[in-house]
C-alpha cells in the first residue's frame, strides 16, 4: 500500500470533488461544478473522478482504495436527534426530509457503490470502499500538506456529522483530534444566518457578506455578542438558539433575530442599504474575536507554534489575518481548498496515513506545501487547444512565450483586460494564475468595469491583487507569502478616508491608493503572491508589466461570469471572451482578440441565458 493509488470524494451537500493521492503526495483534484457547469455542485463527482483518473493514465481497477469524506450514519443521528428533541415543531419538514435522507444519506453505501459500477462494472469496488470523518478529512487536509512537521489544527465550518469546530495536533504522520464544539453551535451557521439576512444564499453568499463588510461600521457587534453568541475565555462559543431557525425551521434567522436588527430578511436582488453593510462589518468584527480566541485555545492545548486551517470559515481570510495579526502563532498555512471540496483530498490522506496498522511515514515537500500552489486539475496541451479554437472557428494567433508575454503586458498596460487560461486548472475556490481575469490595478475605474460589465455582479464587490513574491514587501504590509489569497494585508500608499465608511458609489470612486482596482475602503487587499517556481509563466507577466509600467501588480479575478463555475475548457473561456467585455484571451500559446464584428457570440448566446 506504500505507493498506492487512493482517491478520495466528497459529494451529496455542496461542492463535490475528487482527489487522488499516491503514497501520501497530492497527484491531482478538481471540482465537479467545473465540468458540469452548476456552481456547486453537490452530484456524484463522475466527471471528477475521471479527470483525476485520465491525468496519471490510470485505469479505475488501479485504485487500492475510495474514501468518501464523512459518516453518513452519524449525520443521520444528528438529524434525529435534533427533530426529536424539538418534537413536535418541525414535524413537516421532517417528514420531507426523511424520505430523502433514507434514499440517499442513510443507504449512501449502496449509492456510492452503485455509482462506481457505472464507472467501472468489472470492479469488486466493496472491500475498496472506506468512509472518512467530516472534520478528520479537514483536519488531514489542512496538516498533512502543510509544510510543518508538527502543528496546531483548527477546522471551522457550519457542521460536519456533529462537530462544527475542532482543535486538533499533527505531528509526524498522525493527526488526532482533542476538542470539539457540536451542532447546533457553529460559527459557520452564525456567519450564514447574517449571510441569508442580508439576502445572499447559504454555502456561496459568505464572501460577499465578507466583500460588504469594509463598507459598513461594527455597530451591531455589542448586540450580537451580548444577545446572539456568547464567546468564553477558553475559546468555546455558544448560540443564543431563540435568534436561530436552522435545526427544524425553513430558514436560518427566527423572528426574534429580525425584530433585533430591524426588520425582515433582504429580498435577494433588492437594494442594499448601509444598514446591511454595518449588520456585515459587525458579524465580521465577532468572528475575528472567535477565530483569535480559538486560536490562542489551540496554542495553549498543543504547544505548538505553528497552526495548520481547514473547514469553510478558514476561506474568510480577514479572520485568518486577525489571526495572523494577533501573533499568537509563529506561521500559519491554510487549506487553499478548505470547504467541503476539500475534505475529498483529506479523506484519502487521513486514509494513507491512519487506517493502517503502524501508519505510513509521512511525505513532506522540502520546505514548502505539498499542494502544487493547488494548479491540480486538467490541463489542455496547445494542440487540443488549438482543434477546440478551430471547431469554435476562432480567429487566433500562435505566439512565441516572449511574444505572449508582451502582448498580454501591452494590452494590460493599455488599460484593456485579458482572459488567462494557462497550465492546469485550479483546486479550491479562488482562481490563482491557471483560469484567471486580468487587469491593471492603477484605475479607478477598473473594478466598476470588472464588476458590472464583465462579471455581471454587485458593484461593491473586491478584486485580488497578484504580485511576484519578491515584489510584495514593497506594496503591502506584512507582505508575506499568501500564495492562495488566503489572508488581507494593508495596501502601502493606502490615503484613509476622513468620512466613515459607507456604502455609496462616491466612496467607490473615492478610494485614494496606488491600486484603487484591488483596494478596499479599509486600505486592506486580499494577497496573492507568485514565486517563479510555482507559475513561471504568470511570474513572468508580472516582470513584464513591471517593466513596462512601473507597476508590479495585477488584478486577478476568476474567469467566470456571476452564477458560473471558473472556466475548465477552452469553449468557456471563448464564450465568456465574446459574451463580456474581455477584450483578449491568452490561451495557452495562443492569442485570440475580440473580433469586430462578432460574429461567434451568437453561437454562445444560448448557454449564457441557461446558465
Amino acid at each position: 500500500m506504500k505507493d498506492a493509488w487512493i482517491l478520495g470524494i466528497s459529494a451529496y451537500f455542496h461542492d463535490s470533488a475528487a482527489a487522488r493521492t499516491r503514497g501520501g503526495e497530492v497527484v491531482a483534484a478538481a471540482q465537479e461544478e467545473r465540468f458540469t457547469r452548476r456552481k456547486h455542485d453537490p452530484g456524484f463527482p463522475s466527471n471528477a473522478i475521471a479527470s483525476c483518473l485520465e491525468q496519471a493514465g490510470i485505469k479505475p481497477a488501479e485504485l487500492s482504495a475510495v474514501v468518501f469524506y464523512e459518516k453518513p450514519f452519524l449525520k443521520f443521528d444528528r438529524l434525529i436527534e435534533t427533530f426529536l428533541l424539538k418534537a413536535p415543531r418541525g414535524r413537516g419538514r421532517f417528514s420531507q426530509a426523511m424520505p430523502v435522507w433514507f434514499r440517499e444519506k442513510l443507504l449512501l453505501k449502496q449509492e456510492l457503490l452503485r455509482r462506481l459500477r457505472a464507472i467501472d462494472a468489472s470492479v469488486d469496488w466493496r472491500p475498496r470502499l472506506f468512509f472518512s470523518q467530516h472534520h478528520l478529512s479537514h483536519a488531514a487536509s489542512a496538516f498533512y500538506p502543510s509544510p510543518f512537521e508538527s502543528a496546531a489544527i483548527l477546522t471551522l465550518d457550519g457542521v460536519g456529522e456533529w462537530s462544527t469546530t475542532t482543535i486538533g495536533h499533527g505531528q509526524g504522520a498522525d493527526v488526532r483530534l482533542l476538542a470539539e464544539i457540536r451542532f447546533p453551535h457553529s460559527l459557520g451557521l452564525l456567519y450564514s444566518a447574517f449571510t441569508t439576512y442580508c439576502g445572499f444564499r447559504v454555502n456561496s453568499g459568505e464572501y460577499k457578506l465578507m466583500g460588504l463588510a469594509p463598507y459598513g461600521r461594527p455597530r451591531y457587534r455589542g448586540q450580537i455578542l451580548d444577545r446572539v453568541v456568547t464567546l468564553r475565555g477558553d475559546g468555546s462559543f455558544r448560540l443564543n438558539l431563540e435568534f436561530f431557525d436552522f435545526e427544524v425551521g425553513d430558514r436560518m434567522t427566527s423572528p426574534a433575530f429580525h425584530r433585533l436588527f430591524g426588520g425582515e430578511p433582504r429580498v435577494p436582488e433588492s437594494s442594499l442599504e448601509q444598514r446591511h453593510a454595518d449588520l456585515a462589518a459587525s458579524v465580521q468584527a465577532v468572528l475575528n474575536e472567535a477565530v483569535v480566541r480559538l486560536g490562542r485555545a489551540a496554542r495553549e492545548r498543543t504547544g505548538e507554534s505553528c497552526l495548520v486551517m481547514a473547514g469553510g470559515v478558514a476561506l474568510n481570510c480577514v479572520a485568518n489575518s486577525a489571526l495572523r495579526d494577533a501573533r499568537v502563532f509563529d506561521r500559519i498555512w491554510v487549506q487553499p481548498a478548505a470547504g467541503d471540496a476539500g475534505g475529498a483530498l483529506g479523506a484519502a490522506l487521513a486514509f494513507h496515513y491512519l487506517d493502517k496498522p503502524g501508519g505510513a511515514r509521512r511525505t513532506m515537500s522540502g520546505g514548502g506545501d505539498s499542494m502544487r500552489a493547488a494548479y491540480l486539475g486538467p490541463e489542455w496541451p496547445d494542440a487540443a487547444i488549438a482543434r477546440e479554437l478551430d471547431r469554435l472557428g476562432a480567429v487566433y494567433e500562435r505566439l512565441g512565450r516572449e511574444q505572449l508575454l508582451e502582448r498580454t503586458a501591452s494590452a494590460l498596460a493599455a488599460g484593456q483586460v485579458a482572459g488567462w487560461f494557462q497550465g492546469r486548472m485550479e483546486f479550491g475556490p479562488r482562481a490563482l494564475g491557471g483560469r484567471s481575469i486580468l487587469a491593471d490595478p492603477r484605475s479607478p475605474e477598473m473594478q466598476s468595469e470588472l464588476n458590472l460589465r464583465i462579471k455581471f455582479r454587485e458593484s461593491f464587490r473586491p478584486f485580488a491583487p497578484v504580485v511576484r513574491i519578491e515584489d510584495a514587501p514593497a506594496c503591502f504590509s506584512p507582505g508575506e507569502p499568501s500564495p492562495y489569497m488566503l489572508f488581507v494585508d494593508r495596501v502601502l500608499g493606502f490615503e484613509p478616508s476622513e468620512s466613515e465608511p459607507a456604502l455609496t458609489p462616491a466612496a467607490l470612486r473615492g478610494v485614494r491608493s496606488p491600486f484603487p482596482a484591488v483596494t478596499h475602503l479599509d486600505g486592506s487587499a486580499r494577497l496573492q503572491t507568485v514565486a517563479r517556481e510555482d507559475n513561471p509563466l504568470l511570474w513572468e507577466l508580472l516582470g513584464a508589466f513591471k517593466r513596462l509600467t512601473g507597476c508590479a501588480v495585477l488584478v486577478n479575478t476568476s474567469f467566470n461570469v456571476r452564477g458560473e463555475p471558473i472556466v475548465c475548457r477552452p469553449e468557456e473561456a471563448l464564450r465568456c471572451l465574446l459574451t463580456t467585455r474581455i477584450h483578449a484571451l491568452a490561451i495557452g500559446a495562443f492569442w485570440v482578440e475580440k473580433p469586430q464584428p462578432e460574429p461567434l457570440a451568437s453561437r454562445f448566446s444560448a448557454a449564457v441565458a441557461d446558465d
